[in-house]
Formats: C-alpha cells, sequence, structure tokens
C-alpha cells in the first residue's frame, strides 16, 4: 500500500500553559515592623484569647530590657499583659530569624531570667512564633491548666 505524500501525520495541537499562578507572600516576608503588627500580634491575640485568655493587651515596643544587668540593652520587644501577668518576647535584631528571648513576670515583681527563645529553630514562622509563645505561657501554667 503506497503513502499519500499530501497526507502529513500531525501532533495535535499543544493545549495553551495556563498561566503560572503567582503565589501569594509569606507573611514572613514582610518587613520586620510591617510583620509583628499586621500578622503576629492580631494571631497571637487570637490563639490566647481561644485559650481562654480575657483581657490580654498586646503592645509591639522599643524598650530597655527589664531584667537586672540587662537595663543598659534596648531592643523591640511584644509585651503581653493580662491581670497581674506580664510576658515579653525579645527581638535584639530586626529579625524575626535572629536570637530571641522571652520573659515573665507575676504580681508587679522581678522579670524572670533572659529566656533564649526558639533557639533550635533555622526558620520562623507565624504558625512557630505563635505557637511557641502558646507552649510557654502554658508551661508557666498561665494557660491550658492540667
Amino acid at each position: 500500500m503506497a503513502e499519500n505524500p499530501e497526507v502529513k501525520a500531525t501532533a495535535p495541537a499543544a493545549a495553551p500553559k495556563a498561566a503560572a499562578k503567582e503565589k501569594a507572600p509569606k507573611p514572613e516576608d514582610k518587613p520586620f515592623g510591617a510583620f509583628i503588627q499586621t500578622e503576629f500580634l492580631p494571631s497571637l491575640q487570637t490563639s490566647l484569647t481561644a485559650r481562654g485568655v480575657v483581657g490580654l493587651t498586646l503592645q509591639f515596643t522599643e524598650a530597655t530590657v527589664p531584667i537586672q544587668g540587662l537595663e543598659a540593652n534596648t531592643c523591640h520587644q511584644v509585651i503581653g499583659i493580662w491581670g497581674d501577668r506580664e510576658f515579653r518576647v525579645y527581638f535584639p535584631k530586626e529579625d524575626i530569624n535572629a536570637t530571641k528571648g522571652f520573659s515573665y513576670t507575676e504580681k508587679g515583681g522581678r522579670h524572670s531570667t533572659f529566656e533564649p527563645f526558639l533557639i533550635d529553630e533555622r526558620k520562623a514562622t507565624l504558625e512557630l512564633l505563635v505557637s511557641a509563645v502558646a507552649l510557654r505561657l502554658r508551661a508557666q501554667k498561665w494557660i491550658e491548666r492540667n
């Protein structure tokens, strides 16, 4: 059987590629101050309220460290206050992946020591920061008591 030279095999036309969906930027990609104000504080407020914390006020500020021997140091801090309890998350550098610290006080007493906070994590995420604060407060038996 002879082939007809005018009949050419053609491959079906390739379907046009779907436009690549642009990924929304991660909250952690925001500048440090914007991330803390617009992502971390609201998420932390929601998380702690869901765990039964009532009357919590959160603020983001740059202040001196209220720990004996560290008073000369100033850094960015997230301060949480409810009732006679206060905790602070310290950010010595404007970077959520850099060294962080934690302290707390109750009934107007001295702040605890400057505790390293999330030191084993290479990349901090919003969810990790929020859950780590909640876990630390739970360990203090301030929330979700056993």
